[in-house]
């Protein structure tokens, strides 16, 4: 038996509701292609693999992830952390095939595997195979338990009985509550010695992956669940409705409500960025036009405007240059005042200079705060 999928209320098909229009609008804006999509959808998936991660205690920066996504080596982060987020990296590309594929089916294999792919690394907690005695969960700061998953004999029972439910059970649900309680009944099963609650947080987007809600990058709400106050929420929302240990029940309402918020709450930070995304993008083909600058140029200040720094080989990838092409223009936005340059060799990369620091100062004095859908 798994924990039941619950009736929502008023409230919740309210918020829900919103969520979809929402997701509407924002298929709609995805409908027609742009120049900044790619840099968009990338650095969306790396803020939803760093929110996985640090979670869990691997912190690395949204620029590191990208040039961890890149196979390039990081400028900070250190080697084990940079092994984490490569892990978690394969399997969410993995799963981002997995939601277009034409022929899909959930097994305990397909989620063995996924497992194997965050956390292959660690060959001292078998990976990808179910662990064989019971499991704790402890609470980081007083090493008090607060989780005791199943014993490890029902665990094989549960993920069967979890795959059958992902393939046919309560399809009459909304997407987002499936998606919840695809990642409660995992967490709470906690089938592997490691790696269980990054899985969860996969397996949610998969779910609405395959739901065809959005692409994986667009409907995560991994980053949300990163954030600061808000990791301390979802502990707070997962430990409420477990009470301590394994006892499947009904009242897990308080769980899906908490999803459906983060839903909400996410997809007003994504609408904000895609808006943000094609002002800025014109604001600076403006400003590089009356520069005299190559419009490819753009991209390189996009990429420093989204984010702390850039590197030559990034800027060089996105837009096919060679090295010295890409080198030359670099130096001439830095001359120009819109990059800063640190470093030397490999470890170079450009921050923004005073005029893109004037730009990006402006913008953020325009962020209106997000709105709770429940108050």
């Amino acid at each position: 038996m798994l924990y039941e999928t619950p009736a929502l209320e008023p409230a919740d098909k309210a918020v829900l509701e919103e969520i979809e229009q929402m997701r509407r609008d924002l298929k709609y804006r995805l409908a027609e292609t742009h120049r900044w999509d790619g840099q968009l959808r990338r650095q969306l998936q790396a803020r939803a693999i760093q929110g996985s991660n640090s979670i869990e205690g691997y912190r690395a920066s949204v620029e590191d992830i990208e040039s961890i996504m890149e196979g390039e080596e990081p400028l900070e982060t250190s080697a084990p952390v940079a092994q984490e987020i490569a892990g978690y990296q394969q399997a969410l590309t993995y799963i981002q095939l997995l939601s277009r594929a034409a022929a899909f089916r959930y097994d305990v294999g397909l989620l063995n595997a996924l497992n194997f792919m965050m956390i292959g690394h660690h060959r001292d907690k078998t990976p990808g195979v179910t662990r064989p005695g019971g499991i704790y969960v402890r609470n980081s700061a007083t090493g008090e338990v607060v989780y005791e998953g199943p014993d490890a004999d029902q665990v094989p029972g549960l993920m069967d009985r979890l795959a059958e439910w992902l393939n046919g059970g309560d399809l009459d649900a909304p997407s987002y509550v499936r998606g919840a309680m695809a990642h409660f009944n995992l967490v709470a099963i906690h089938p592997w010695r490691d790696g269980n609650g990054r899985m969860s947080r996969a397996l949610q987007t998969l779910v609405l992956g395959r739901d065809q809600i959005l692409t994986p990058e667009f409907c995560s709400i991994e980053e949300w669940l990163g954030l600061g106050e808000n990791t301390i929420d979802y502990y707070r929302a997962l430990r409420e409705v477990q009470q301590g240990s394994w006892r499947p029940h009904g009242e897990t309402l308080s769980w899906v409500r908490f999803c459906l918020r983060a839903h909400h709450m996410q997809a007003q930070r994504v609408r904000r960025r895609l808006a943000e995304a094609g002002e800025i993008w014109m604001l600076l083909e403006e400003q590089v036009d009356a520069d005299g600058l190559n419009s490819r140029t753009v991209s390189a200040l996009y990429e420093v405007f989204v984010n702390r720094r850039l590197r030559r080989s990034r800027y060089q990838g996105d837009e096919g240059l060679s090295q010295g092409q890409a080198a030359r223009d670099l130096r001439e936005l830095a001359a120009k005042g819109w990059l800063r340059p640190y470093g030397e060799t490999k470890g170079r990369f450009y921050a923004p200079g005073p005029r893109m620091e004037r730009i990006k100062a402006d913008f953020a004095g325009r962020v209106t705060p997000l709105r709770d859908p429940y108050r």
